[in-house]
């Protein structure tokens, strides 16, 4: 008894002792795998790119504390550029991918210093302030990512927007020396100052090869519709100045000129213009008469008068911005932010966002000629319009204009748009301001420049009578997929159009119409059409008709080939 007493005492003590010794070695063995496994997921899916380990990042925006890269005199060069570059031939949009969001994804080059074999480096500035600024808004942006196997866009740690602090030929071989820069492709380079003295080309003059350029300065000779994009000159006077908003209305002069140094001709037009209209026109220029120490950007002068830069934009109802020896000049972002309605007069410049924005409804373009006609025409202008065009002039700038992280994420979400045109941006979102977005009339003042986005066309069919073509006509139409509506104007008015459902409450008359004869063959109607064909021609300011013969028939549809090998056979001839 005793002795069994005392090996089941023993018995049970060394059970949980036995187990406690497994428990310890199966957890052990347990966080070996676990770890394990752990560390081979991380080598699976961490990027595999060294350039991913190096992320764009704040500790890394110093010039002097980046790497330094030398370029070898031979290094490759890229290609001018290619002016026939479209989204659909020179951007690889598969890299884009889907994704719920319909964002871009945005990597930035780690930041280099890149000097010849001499060590003399290729800017002169190195990275501005407002190139870091506008680096730093794209990282903090829903945008950026720091694994550059998943991005659509890359941006260069190289700083391009002034050209005259460049050397174009060094520049172009640190952008070749890029890992992934393959031709260009998929890059985005951003420059608001091109070209020099003494041609001042209209684009950036750095090889690019097939590169997106977002160019402050483009004419129509050198963008790339629906591929490149036209910013603004980013102007770092009025974010420096706050200058609060001011209503819409009446303003102390009625047309106000603040350029300096702008050519001979410019001036004497304006001086002239100055003369004919008296106190409603303010020419300012620079002041040469300021004590010493005196700020001269945020000054200017008429005669013996001194006034506020830019807060004297404030006081007139229309300010002219005229080209200077670029075409993109910083002051229209003054312009814009004093709420005066801007006179452009810059033939062939492309306006800032003009891809998105309509700018009839926040500026008067003219052309250059036009300039003695100025008054004139600014007169025409009702004043209900003028004071929306100011409103809107203003929220252009809040929302595009004020700053280099506006400027930057507009340029990314235009790209985005036309990456993932199912989820873009309309043209209300794009063009009214939010006091204009929640209500539910739009200003009747303003029609869009561009057409909308729903997918589809409108066909508009003529006819006088011949109700058995206009069915074969119309049955044949209704077959195409993209037909999106189908319009037809019923010209004879002594005959009803044939009974439908769908039929539509309107009709023009024509009192002076005869019963048998056509409109074509009264007497006055050629005479009529003259006369109408010229207004257009007044108020346009040339002649916007253009002359079209074109018909476009399916392939072999009237060649005696098998009905199997046409690709249209059931359309006939219309």
């Amino acid at each position: 008894m005793c002795a069994s007493v005392k090996y089941g005492s023993r018995g049970p003590a060394l059970i949980p002792r036995m187990k406690t010794k497994h428990r310890v070695y199966y957890i052990a063995l347990f966080s070996v795998v676990l770890l394990g496994l752990i560390a081979t997921g991380a080598f699976q899916f961490w990027p595999h790119s060294i350039e991913s380990a190096a992320e764009w990042s704040v500790d890394r925006r110093s010039v002097h504390d980046a790497p330094l890269v030398r370029l070898p005199a031979n290094s490759p060069i890229p290609e001018r550029g290619d002016l026939s570059c479209r989204m659909h031939t020179c951007f690889n949009v598969y890299s884009c991918g889907y994704n719920p969001k319909n964002r871009i994804k945005v990597y930035i080059y780690p930041l280099q210093r890149y000097v010849d074999e001499l060590g003399t480096p290729i800017s002169s500035t190195g990275l501005s302030r407002e190139y870091n600024e506008l680096l730093s808004a794209i990282s903090d942006s829903d945008f950026y990512t720091d694994d550059v196997s998943r991005a659509c866009l890359l941006v260069p740690s190289i700083d391009v927007l002034n050209q005259n602090s460049l050397r174009v030929r060094e520049t172009a071989q640190a952008l070749a020396m890029l890992p992934r820069w393959d031709r260009g492709t998929n890059h985005l380079l951003f420059n608001m100052l091109p070209g020099g003295p003494p041609d001042y080309n209209t684009a950036l003059d750095v090889p690019r090869d097939k590169a997106l350029l977002a160019g402050g300065g483009f004419s129509t000779w050198t963008y790339r519709q629906g591929y490149d994009v036209s910013i603004p000159v980013y102007s770092p006077l009025s974010a420096e100045v706050d200058l609060p908003e001011r209503p819409p209305g009446p303003r102390r002069y009625f047309i106000l000129s603040s350029q300096t140094a702008l050519h001979r001709e410019y001036r004497g037009e304006l001086e002239r213009l100055k003369e004919e209209n008296g106190e409603a026109v303010l020419l300012l220029d620079k002041c040469s008469n300021l004590s010493q120490g005196a700020v001269s950007s945020r000054k200017r002068c008429y005669k013996s008068q001194v006034f506020d830069y830019p807060q004297i934009l404030q006081e007139s109802s229309f300010c002219v911005v005229l080209r200077g020896a670029r075409l993109g000049q910083a002051i229209l972002s003054d312009v814009l932010q004093a709420g005066c309605v801007p006179v452009i007069l810059a033939d062939s410049y492309i306006l800032p966002f003009s891809e998105v924005l309509d700018w009839k409804r926040a500026s008067v373009v003219i052309p250059e000629d036009k300039l003695p006609e100025i008054y004139t025409i600014l007169k025409g202008i009702p004043h209900r319009q003028v004071e929306e065009m100011q409103r809107q002039a203003r929220w252009f700038w809040d929302a595009y204009f004020r700053s280099m992280k506006a400027i930057g994420l507009t340029t990314l979400q235009i790209i985005n748009d036309r990456i993932y045109p199912y989820a873009a941006r309309s043209y209300e979102q794009w063009n009214n301001p939010p006091v204009v977005q929640w209500s539910s009339v739009n200003s009747p003042l303003f029609l869009p420049l561009i057409p909308p986005r729903s997918p589809g066309f409108t066909a508009v069919v003529l006819t006088y009578d011949r109700v058995e073509s206009l069915f074969r006509v119309i049955t044949e139409i209704s077959k195409v997929p993209s037909l999106a509506k189908l319009l037809v104007v019923w010209n004879n008015q002594n005959k009803s159009p044939p009974e439908g459902e769908s039929r539509s409450s309107s009709k023009f008359k024509c009192p002076e119409c005869t019963a048998i004869d056509g409109l074509s063959l009264d007497q006055t109607h050629m005479v009529e059409r003259s006369e109408c064909i010229n207004k257009f021609a007044s108020v346009f300011g040339t002649m916007p008709l253009k002359v079209v013969e074109h018909r476009a028939d399916p392939v072999l549809y009237k060649d005696d080939f098998p009905e199997k090998l046409k690709s249209f056979p059931n359309i006939g001839s219309l």
